[in-house]
């Protein structure tokens, strides 16, 4: 099932306005089975429905699920391409770009896209996203997204050098975040917690998932994030209902791109069992700091 916010554009809701569902487009997913897809069930699926389109999610997005690696990716892509060979794959790439040597687009992906201001931007793309993929597929999109005729330069809004730059510094600059994320995760584990992935383990985006099983400490620790991000640290976030989801969100970004999840950040729906997705990091000595004291600050020093 796609994170929350999707389901709202596809037309799982009761609005239907200007949805997908209300464009005559139809939706059907696979449930995972222990986490993982359930090829059985697809390959029933995929043959019933012979689908336009076959989505796949690389990041978890609110759920505790492990991220796919670009190894099971490559094995998704090759069972799809067999059992529906005349089926669009997409992927969707948010948090994944340059956290492993190779992308799916070397493994038979069609169409994939992602975010700017989350790994690809590199800190200093301040809007947008990014659409990569075979041509006619790539040109039907600047066509939804421009204009017949206005294609030439993309919907780039002006901002190529901070796209370019961006672009270049990228796979430093996740590197950087999955440091971070690394000393947190066994910062935390050091602690008794629970979280995804391991230090030690193989990863494929920059987000580390914590689960706290308690709102309370939850919403203090994504609060310390905060106080320890270089912008806005004077201000203190809290859990509000917010467009798009169907629970309570608390969310810290204080960064230099509003809404930049490259950059260090903390964010989780106010649910059992209580997670928090931290992710990014322009440095690893910010990520570094800021983690040892948001850990400090929640657990041993609560006022």
């Amino acid at each position: 099932m796609p994170y929350d916010t999707l389901q709202k554009v596809i037309g799982l809701t009761d609005d239907k306005r200007g949805t997908l569902a209300e464009k005559g487009v139809k939706f059907s997913y696979v449930p995972l089975k222990d986490n993982l897809v359930d090829y059985d069930e697809a390959e029933k699926i995929l043959r019933r429905d012979q689908p336009k389109v076959v989505a796949i999610q690389r990041s978890r997005g609110y759920s505790t699920r492990k991220t796919f690696t670009i190894d099971q990716i490559k094995e998704m892509i090759a069972f799809v391409k067999k059992v529906s060979p005349q089926s669009i794959v997409f992927i969707d790439n948010c948090y994944g770009e340059f956290s492993e040597k190779h992308e799916a687009t070397e493994y038979g992906a069609d169409l994939m896209a992602g975010s700017l201001i989350k790994n690809a931007g590199g800190g200093l793309a301040k809007m947008g996203g990014y659409i990569v993929g075979k041509k006619d597929l790539v040109e039907n999109a600047r066509l939804a997204l421009t204009a017949p005729g206005c294609t030439d330069e993309g919907a780039t809004i002006g901002n190529l050098h901070d796209f370019y730059e961006g672009f270049f510094l990228a796979p430093n600059v996740t590197g950087m975040a999955e440091k971070g994320m690394i000393f947190a995760a066994a910062l935390f584990a050091k602690m008794g917690m629970n979280v995804t992935p391991a230090w030690d383990e193989k990863r494929s985006d920059i987000i580390e998932t914590i689960i706290f099983n308690d709102p309370d400490k939850m919403i203090k620790f994504v609060q310390e994030v905060q106080k320890n991000s270089p912008i806005d640290s004077f201000v203190t976030p809290e859990a509000v209902p917010m467009e798009g989801y169907e629970d309570k969100i608390i969310m810290a970004a204080g960064n230099f791109v509003s809404g930049s999840t490259i950059e260090f950040s903390a964010d989780g729906l106010v649910r059992p069992p209580y997670v928090v997705y931290m992710q990014g990091g322009l440095t690893y000595s910010h990520d570094k700091v800021a983690v040892i004291n948001a850990v400090r600050n929640t657990f041993f020093n609560q006022k």
